[in-house]
């Protein structure tokens, strides 16, 4: 079908549109960059935004520019093919974080999907977005708005914690950094600057303390990537990285070991045999499971996972030998 020139200016339009919406002000010049028109053009492109309800504001400087003021009367927001796709995307995973909007993004995918064009539409219905590590943990949508709001104003936060241990003790104060969604759990980390280190918490486990404390100043997690720093915190180690890690043989094909090898490399050693190098927090769990796996064991090494199946195979022989609980005096 050939392009005619209202159909090349309401795409024009679109894009313009969705220039402006990504930054707060933009010059002129560099507007009729990105468009690939004249700067005259981008001026009635605007005038034209302008009719249909959009408040484009002109900008004043040495160059000149433009800026999409919020407004109370704000028309229909327009989408290109990407910002939509990436928009159903982002619903779909919404629908499994146990934020607690899970209903709302449901039917927020549903309104949207309602004014696709049948092309695009066909693309969100083939995507399927899982929440992995099985079912989310449900979050009061309120705290999580509460602590974003405290991680922008880079204000401290005071909340009682029902720690797993019982011992909830006095309220915590915690200078927070980062919220992360991690296997459907919700996690602030930040500075405990009483212990003078990292805390990650649940924000299940959080209830908020009002009014915040007082304004920090934010700091940079150790390696400066949170999602590394996460994972290394629940590995038991100071780097994203396990602090045991050993190499063995299975005498299982490589087909039946990768897909449960984990973050573990998994290839064939021979025919029939796979060589995987994993880790663990310790030497014992890294032995007991590799067990899981029900084949013949070869341990390349090191010695120390060597010596942790010795004790494995010490500890099944005397629970094995131990009577049932009927047969004891």
């Amino acid at each position: 079908m050939p392009v005619t020139s209202s159909t090349a200016t309401s795409g024009r339009l679109l894009s313009l549109l969705s220039l402006l919406q990504a930054r707060r002000d933009w010059p002129g010049s560099m507007l009729a960059g990105r468009l690939g028109v004249s700067e005259r053009t981008v001026r009635r492109d605007v005038d034209r935004l302008r009719e249909l309800g959009y408040p484009v504001q002109a900008v004043k400087g040495p160059e000149g520019g433009y800026r999409l003021e919020a407004g109370i009367r704000m028309p229909p927001l327009l989408f290109d093919e990407e910002q939509a796709v990436a928009l159903a995307v982002a619903l779909r995973i919404a629908a499994g974080t146990g934020a607690g909007i899970e209903e709302a993004a449901v039917r927020a995918l549903a309104t949207v999907r309602q004014v696709l064009p049948a092309r695009l539409r066909r693309r969100v219905d083939v995507l399927e977005v899982a929440a992995a590590g099985g079912a989310a943990i449900q979050v009061d949508p309120d705290i999580l708005v509460a602590l974003s709001s405290a991680i922008r104003a880079t204000e401290e936060v005071r909340f009682d914690y029902d720690s797993p241990s019982g011992d909830d003790g006095e309220p915590r104060r915690v200078q927070p950094h980062h919220l992360v969604v991690r296997s459907g759990r919700w996690y602030l980390v930040g500075w405990a600057a009483g212990r003078a280190d990292w805390r990650t918490y649940r924000v299940d486990r959080m209830r908020l303390r009002i009014p915040n404390g007082p304004r920090f100043t934010p700091r940079e997690v150790p390696g400066g990537d949170v999602a590394a720093f996460l994972s290394a915190r629940f590995k038991g180690a100071g780097t994203d990285a396990w602090p045991c890690r050993g190499e063995v043989v299975l005498d299982l094909p490589v087909a039946d070991v990768a897909p449960f090898a984990g973050d573990g490399v998994a290839e064939e050693a021979a025919p029939g045999k796979t060589r995987l190098v994993t880790g663990s927090w310790s030497w014992v769990a890294l032995a007991a499971g590799l067990l899981r796996f029900d084949c013949e064991i070869d341990v390349v090494g090191p010695p120390a996972l060597r010596a942790a199946f010795a004790d494995l195979a010490g500890r099944a022989t005397r629970a094995a030998g131990t009577p049932a609980a009927a047969e004891l005096p």
